[in-house]
């Protein structure tokens, strides 16, 4: 897999240093040739300093057999030109882009743009945290719409149906680990005290989880 990147800050050197530690060709454009440093000496993809929405930029950069660009650099516009560029005009499969601006991104997305916005998630992280001796999430998909929570089983959900702690379309067992081994509850399925849950939860029903199964 070609990956080329845009914005060599911290976000977008580590996942080019990720990516190629993983055997993939990635190349990096910035504007700063000074950013490159950050990829350190023992990087062996190819670097372009110009920018991204720049036709010249992309094409050093291997963008005609690229399959995904990423957008990191630390303006909103910028990310948001390239990434359209990328899809429209060279028609790259996958593309990503980072906007801190939420409604934008939300625009985006849309559009076709799957987005990070770094505001949205760390505010939706924070409010985990405050959790975090009940629960913590193990992973998030798309944009953070759902996440898969994890918590001990205790107190009154000890001893109730998995139906009575399910909402259609918003909260969903997806699995308990009992005693070290793992399984796929129905809906009769009981909790046992001490069950390590693993529940998939819409982030709009995040409340509904928190009183359902902590009675908050």
């Amino acid at each position: 897999m070609h990956v080329v990147i845009m914005g060599c800050g911290r976000a977008g050197s580590r996942l080019a240093r990720r990516l190629e530690r993983e055997g993939q060709s990635v190349a990096v454009i910035d504007k700063d040739p000074l950013s490159f440093r950050l990829l350190g000496m023992d990087f062996k993809g190819k670097t372009v300093t110009g920018v991204g929405f720049d036709s010249n930029s992309l094409l050093a950069a291997g963008i005609e057999r690229a399959d995904a660009f990423v957008a990191v650099s630390s303006g909103d516009n910028s990310n948001i030109v390239s990434s359209i560029v990328a899809k429209d005009v060279f028609r790259v499969p996958k593309v990503i882009t980072r906007i801190y601006d939420p409604r934008r991104a939300r625009i985006y997305r849309r559009m076709g743009i799957p987005t990070v916005a770094p505001v949205t998630w760390g505010v939706n992280k924070i409010e985990d945290l405050l959790y975090l001796d009940r629960t913590f999430t193990r992973d998030t998909f798309g944009n953070g719409e759902v996440e898969l929570m994890e918590f001990r089983a205790a107190g009154a959900i000890a001893g109730r149906e998995v139906r009575e702690l399910e909402i259609p379309g918003e909260v969903k067992v997806a699995a308990i680990d009992r005693l070290g081994e793992a399984f796929m509850p129905v809906a009769g399925t009981r909790f046992n005290e001490d069950d390590l849950v693993h529940v998939i939860v819409l982030r709009a029903s995040m409340s509904k989880f928190k009183k359902m199964y902590f009675m908050e």
